[in-house]
């Protein structure tokens, strides 16, 4: 069994949009370190991250009901639609950065696509219109549009509004500054830049375990997975280990023995979403519409029809419909639940199951629904809509996170970066708002990683991402391991991420020199359709 003989000072597991981006923000804060990519594909960003893995959406809370719940006495919370989106505009900035400094070549990646909220019938018309109205107190929303009359709809989502009965209240609101993003086009990007500064990538090398090394740091033990492998098996030695591979982090955190990832466990869901790429069906429709997910449905049956751009092509997507998998990776094994199993979070697991008897009846109902079934929640969407031009695809493998909490065990629908004591290894579970926060994620690891260099890294840092200043400059601002637990869509995985819960519920101050609303980001200005 081979071995490095010295420790590269950072080794990345998985390659997704996670790890690029730490890569990215570590390659530029310290140019020297040895940092390597460990991907068991033969391709980077082919799970989660993947175009057709995920829905593509930039989530900043424009559109995503999920993000402002309603109080009991009728009035909207905002708090984590401030906080999401004032993480996706760190996101956008580190972007910018990259795109000015020539790291990445253009921003094909990322399309200019409005964001829309759709709603039926009275009762949802009217939390629509407290919705906005409490959204557009905020200075970050102020330029979202709400309508109530059909017509006017009709000229943001045609499709949407076409062949439904004009008696049926409707309202809609709608954010011209949406973006659809192309997370995999955009980790492509990062991770050749990083090999062209001498970063190595390991494609088809699986981390089977992690284990501490005696002189410190991290012995990762690996399996070559190509056919004529010789050596088969090897380890690389790292100072500091992240373990950004979406279903497979649970596993690799177990390994390594650290006591923060005990009691953890993992509940797969699979995605699917109905495609078509018929070009007299995608040129009538430029938006993302969210709806609102059906009374009693969990969290990420959120249905929404959108313009998806994979690859410069235009296509429209609806879904999701969930499933249900034992596998943890879309390309992983049957027995990935099984081998997660460990006395520790067998509790956890047990009481989850039994305190969440709807969301197993209703993937229970998802797995067996048949394509007409299918295809009437479509036309809840698109009247007009026709079997012969959709077709059905596979998303990527979500696993939700498991934890212990009230009543022996709780079921997550965010995520949780979860990190050893002495900061030398980094692990990240869980799902949604995902690839959209990679750089909130990414900031929040630095932080609690590496205590001692950060504040030095901070000016550089804000100088990447400006957000990051006006951030220091609100009052209580906070940071935990958790995200909001809202789950719009089934992008997950790679491409979910562990955000900074900051106390969103702030009140606004005044920034010199700050527009009323954040300016759009930029983007390419040709026309999607």
């Amino acid at each position: 069994m081979s071995s490095t003989v010295e420790p590269v000072d950072v080794v990345l597991v998985g390659g997704g949009i996670m790890s690029a981006t730490l890569a990215t923000l570590l390659s530029e804060l310290e140019p020297s370190w040895r940092i390597e990519i460990v991907e068991r594909l033969d391709g980077i960003a082919l799970e989660s991250t993947g175009g057709w893995n995920n829905a593509g959406t930039g989530h900043a809370a424009l559109c995503e009901l999920n993000y402002t719940p309603e109080r009991p006495d009728g009035t909207i919370e905002i708090a984590k639609a401030v906080t999401i989106n004032e993480q996706f505009e760190l996101s956008c900035e580190l972007w910018d950065h990259l795109r000015a400094t020539g790291r990445i070549p253009d921003d094909r990646f990322r399309s200019p696509v409005p964001h829309l909220t759709f709603v039926r019938g009275a009762a949802d018309v009217d939390y629509l219109r407290r919705r906005h109205a409490a959204l557009t107190a905020h200075p970050r929303f102020a330029h979202l549009e709400f309508s109530d009359d059909p017509a006017t709809i009709a000229t943001w989502a045609p499709l949407v509004l076409e062949g439904r009965d004009p008696d049926e209240p409707v309202a809609a609101t709608r954010a011209a500054d949406g973006l659809d993003v192309d997370f995999g086009a955009l980790t492509r990007h990062l991770v050749d830049d990083l090999v062209a500064r001498g970063t190595r990538v390991r494609l088809q090398h699986e981390v089977r375990r992690v284990t501490r090394r005696r002189g410190g740091g991290w012995r990762l033990h690996l399996t070559d997975r190509t056919w004529n492998a010789s050596p088969r098996r090897s380890t690389l030695d790292a100072r500091f280990v992240f373990i950004g591979a979406g279903g497979g982090a649970l596993r690799l955190l177990q390994s390594s023995g650290i006591a923060e990832a005990r009691g953890y466990g993992g509940f797969p869901i699979s995605g699917q979403f109905l495609r078509t790429t018929d070009p007299a069906l995608v040129a009538r429709h430029t938006a993302k519409v969210y709806g609102k997910a059906a009374v009693g449905s969990p969290p990420m049956s959120v249905p929404h029809l959108d313009t998806r751009v994979v690859d410069d092509t235009p296509a429209l997507l609806f879904g999701p419909y969930a499933g249900w998998s034992m596998k943890f990776l879309k390309q992983g094994s049957w027995t990935d639940l099984l081998r997660t199993i460990r006395p520790g979070n067998l509790v956890p697991l047990v009481a989850v199951g039994l305190h969440n008897l709807d969301l197993l009846k209703y993937l229970v109902t998802e797995v067996v629904a048949s394509r007409a079934a299918r295809l009437r929640t479509l036309r809840g969407f698109m009247p007009t809509a026709r079997d012969r031009d959709w077709e059905l695809i596979t998303a990527g493998q979500r696993v939700q996170v498991i934890k212990r909490g009230k009543g022996g065990g709780v079921l997550e629908f965010g995520t949780e970066l979860v990190t050893a004591a002495d900061g030398s290894i980094a692990g990240l579970l869980g799902a949604s708002p995902g690839a959209s926060t990679a750089a909130s994620a990414m900031l929040d690891l630095l932080e609690r990683c590496y205590p001692d260099r950060y504040p030095a890294w901070r000016p550089r840092l804000e100088r990447m991402m400006p957000g990051l200043a006006r951030d220091a400059a609100a009052p209580d601002s906070a940071t935990t391991g958790e995200a909001p637990d809202a789950d719009p869509d089934l992008d997950a995985g790679e491409g979910a991420t562990a955000t900074r819960d900051a106390d969103a519920a702030r009140t606004p101050v005044s920034r010199p020199g700050r527009p009323s609303r954040p300016t759009p980001p930029r983007r390419r200005d040709t026309p999607v359709a």
